[in-house]
């Protein structure tokens, strides 16, 4: 091997090589090293044979017919061959493999079906509540939302561990975020004026302890004793996002949600959130809320589109409204009006603009152990009807609509600016990496995802290595949480553009390509690290395929 050729050799001696050596050094950067494939022909002339040397050609396929059913290798050879200039963008979803149910929206719904039946299930027994049917009727596109009456019973759940007067002794003086609201009518949301109705219902935040809002809760119960169990207008406080994620400090209050199906626990191999490898609070952990009559939680969509459940403590009812996704722009387009951010605002529907707009509208009542089962992308607002705590977190199961639902709103959010709370692209590769996907829809689905990332990440790579940017291997270590750009939020997967920054300590700032180039254009003092080899997300998304699985009738 000539020096010149040398791994070590540094790109700022290029000027004293000729082209040509340069040439040679730089294929030496470019990913897996590239071969010629040389097929030896026999020929025979008399007596004696003579191998000629045919060199084989690769065919190249243009990067815009590249397919699922293309393998890495292809893929990579697209990318390096389109030799794409500027910013390359393309959606993680392909509007094919679509399985959203088609909505008859443009007909006219007479206005009893505005109110439509909750669907709600009764449990016969336990094994009921394990029954396959039970978790094909949740996730069916077609049902919002469900109420599974008296869960608890049927699974002899002990939901007293969740008392205010259990959590007071386990822990007393952990934290609580209170939410001050006004005391209204569950379908009513008042200017403040008292005039009309508004969209806009605005809470402000504090902070205090179980111990002090228990107090608080147990005092507001002993008043209306006195005084009656309404007075609107008054001035509430609401116990929100208690964080039950401490495994020791709440020990046998998880355990005992252990007893519930599996595809409804706070992990679970079938579930995405699951596969994040590290916590998000409040969603693939346990969250708790101690109301008092009229404690709102206002309407949202959860993060990313991702089904909830939901289980009542009591001892009082909770309020429940909800609308299917199909409609969420129509609500978006509401909120918008009235002034007030659809994604990280704080609003309350006023119903009779919903029904004049012809969206249906779930409304009923979730009595203690009642579990409730927000399914993706439902829209539902929440109001206390009684005294009483509710325990509740996501889950992601692996179906079609579900996935498709969180990469619909993690692309919807990068539009928005706003950060997607599931890393979306991280989760799809740990997914591939690790679960076996029965579902052809939902296969196909995650295949692409995973393609767009191939070829977003060897695009850029190219275009890096070109411009003589270095890149430098860092792998991954155990625990460690998927990155966000500290501009704009966007996930950043696998190149990370990382500044030092010097504050009190040094800190080190991950970003995107875009914002990293807002700060430095030619990038530089930006290191760019690669989290994970080509060659391994080539081999993930190679071994990645649909697993059959055989009935036997």
């Amino acid at each position: 091997q000539s020096p010149t050729q040398g791994g070590s050799s540094d790109h700022s001696s290029s000027s004293t090589l000729g082209s040509a050596d340069f040439q040679k050094l730089k294929a030496l950067t470019d990913g897996p090293p590239k071969e010629l494939k040389i097929r030896l022909i026999k020929v025979e002339s008399g007596d004696r044979e003579t191998f000629i040397a045919s060199e084989v050609e690769e065919k190249r396929i243009p990067l815009h017919e590249i397919s699922i059913k293309n393998t890495a290798a292809e893929i990579i050879r697209s990318c390096k061959a389109a030799r794409v200039k500027g910013k390359f963008k393309e959606s993680y979803l392909l509007p094919a493999f679509s399985v959203k149910p088609t909505s008859h929206m443009e007909h006219p719904i007479p206005r009893e079906k505005l109110n439509p039946p909750t669907p709600s299930i009764y449990l016969e027994s336990k094994r009921d509540a394990f029954s396959p049917v039970l978790l094909q009727f949740c996730t069916d596109p077609k049902n919002p939302i469900t109420v599974i009456r008296g869960l608890a019973g049927s699974l002899r759940l002990n939901l007293g561990l969740f008392s205010t007067k259990s959590l007071v002794e386990a822990n007393s003086e952990h934290a609580v975020e209170v939410r001050t609201q006004v005391q209204q009518p569950a379908d009513e949301n008042w200017d403040p004026t008292g005039t009309g109705q508004i969209w806009p219902c605005e809470s402000s935040r504090s902070h205090t302890t179980i111990a002090k809002y228990a107090q608080y809760q147990a005092s507001s119960f002993q008043e209306s004793l006195q005084v009656g169990l309404y007075s609107f207008g008054k001035i509430i406080k609401f116990g929100t996002n208690i964080d039950l994620s401490d495994p020791k400090r709440w020990k046998p209050q998880l355990q005992e949600l252990q007893k519930l199906p599996a595809f409804m626990r706070v992990s679970s191999s079938g579930n995405m959130l699951s596969h994040v490898g590290h916590t998000i609070l409040g969603m693939n952990t346990v969250q708790l809320y101690m109301k008092v009559p009229g404690s709102r939680t206002p309407g949202h969509q959860e993060n990313n589109n991702f089904c909830s459940v939901n289980i009542n403590i009591g001892p009082g009812d909770c309020e429940w409204f909800a609308v299917h996704d199909n409609y969420w722009k129509a609500i978006s387009d509401f909120c918008e009006k009235h002034g007030v951010d659809y994604l990280t605002g704080s609003w309350w529907p006023v119903l009779e603009d919903l029904y004049r707009s012809n969206i249906p509208v779930y409304r009923f009542i979730q009595r203690p152990g009642d579990l409730v089962w927000i399914n993706a992308g439902t829209v539902h607002w929440v109001q206390a009807v009684g005294w009483c705590n509710n325990i509740a977190w996501n889950v992601g199961p692996l179906n079609a609509y579900q996935y498709q639902l969180a990469l619909e709103r993690f692309e919807w959010n990068e539009v928005k600016n706003v950060k997607s709370i599931v890393p979306m692209i991280h989760v799809s590769w740990n997914v591939a990496r690790t679960v076996k996907i029965t579902d052809p829809d939902t296969y196909k689905m995650i295949k692409h995802c995973l393609l767009q990332s191939m070829k977003h990440i060897q695009v850029l790579r190219d275009q890096l290595v070109a411009a003589g940017k270095k890149i430098s291997y860092q792998s991954r270590v155990k625990d460690e949480p998927a990155y966000y750009c500290n501009e704009c939020d966007v996930e950043v997967f696998d190149l990370l553009f990382v500044t030092s920054e010097n504050g009190s300590k040094k800190t080190y700032v991950v970003r995107c390509e875009d914002c990293a180039r807002q700060r430095s254009p030619n990038l530089s003092n930006v290191v760019v690290l690669e989290q994970y080899r080509m060659e391994d997300l080539m081999n993930t998304y190679d071994s990645f395929s649909l697993v059959r699985t055989h009935i036997h009738i």
